[in-house]
């Protein structure tokens, strides 16, 4: 009885938990470049950083983050994307719905692109 008891605990947890929220993290690096290989400083979620370089962003279910740039020559707004975590779809092969309501729930079912340029003058 012990071990039933035992294996219905796992299968349950297994099938209420989501794969990206078990195989991903909450936040995202992503690398920022400028189009014309200067620094910049590029604000992002309240965020202040310094371009290039690779910023942390966290996942959220905003369809479109803004990163902000107040260098003189480059664009002022730049649109970060997401599309859908490609973990999020192991969740069809182990069951489906409580998996991907847990990933959407944990805002892990996205991801941002790996890379971004911001568009600067000479």
């Amino acid at each position: 009885m012990k071990k039933v008891v035992v294996a219905l605990t796992l299968g349950v947890t297994l099938v209420m938990s989501g794969c990206s929220t078990i195989l991903t993290e909450d936040t995202q690096k992503i690398n920022v470049a400028t189009s014309n290989g200067k620094s910049a400083e590029i604000t992002i979620d309240g965020q202040s950083y310094q371009a290039p370089g690779i910023i942390t962003v966290k996942k959220s279910q905003e369809q479109t983050k803004i990163i902000t740039t107040t260098a003189e020559g480059c664009s002022n707004q730049t649109a970060l994307n997401r599309q859908v975590e490609p973990t999020f779809f192991v969740n069809i092969l182990s069951g489906g719905a409580f998996g991907s309501t847990t990933d959407y729930a944990t805002e892990k079912m996205w991801k941002y692109d790996d890379n971004i340029t911001i568009s600067c003058g000479n």
